[in-house]
């Protein structure tokens, strides 16, 4: 049975999310972590088009034109949501009041650097909130596939896109591991049941710290 990527990196985005954190989704693959709230846990979550108290995809069906995220995607809302114009909520993001921001990348590296908003020579829709976010959350999660369509690395040693942010991003899921940046370098604290560590080492371009006893 083909494993679904997608819900397993929300679900174990999701174990990172504690009560009473306010957090913003990326675009696309982060948005799945809030499908994965355990029940009796509190997050709230943000969308920087102005909503605070975004709740679980809609089911087929019951969507509301008028309730889209910043990607344009469709939303619903728990009790106690409030809308607001872009300047507050990118008051609320500048200012420090995100406790964790979850994004997509298309280059991390080993020093917690970030690229994730253009490749050169293409076509770019534009950068969106994700400088503002980076900067201005307490932690940053990068969530994504391991590797490019191409089966590409995309866990380098060094970025070669241009960048988001510098030393940001405190860690990485993929459908593989679990990676931490740290001082030394990246930690491989998890890997995905049906990998192994030869797998993640084969798939990532960076050095991995890998603990002993580490199956």
């Amino acid at each position: 049975m083909a494993i679904d990527k997608r819900a397993q990196i929300g679900a174990r985005i999701a174990k990172e999310l504690k009560h009473g954190d306010y957090v913003n989704l990326g675009i696309g693959l982060p948005t799945e972590a809030a499908n994965h709230i355990p029940e009796g846990v509190r997050v709230i979550f943000q969308s920087e088009n102005g909503v605070m108290g975004v709740g679980p995809a809609p089911e087929e069906g019951a969507e509301d034109h008028e309730m889209i995220n910043a990607g344009g995607g469709f939303i619903t809302t728990l009790p106690g949501a409030s809308f607001f114009d872009s300047a507050t909520s990118f008051g609320i993001i500048r200012g420090g009041h995100i406790d964790v921001t979850v994004l997509g990348a298309l280059q991390v590296d080993q020093e917690g650097n970030l690229a994730n908003w253009m490749i050169p020579g293409k076509l770019t829709p534009g950068m969106g909130g994700a400088m503002d976010l980076v900067t201005g959350a307490k932690k940053v999660i990068v969530a994504m596939e391991h590797c490019d369509k191409r089966g590409n690395p995309k866990i380098l040693k060094q970025c070669n896109l241009p960048l988001t942010a510098k030393g940001k991003v405190s860690l990485i899921i993929t459908e593989m591991a679990v990676l931490e940046v740290t001082p030394n370098g990246l930690l491989l604290k998890e890997v995905t049941e049906g990998f192994t560590v030869e797998d993640v080492v084969k798939a990532t371009e960076a050095e991995l710290i890998i603990p002993e006893g580490l199956a």
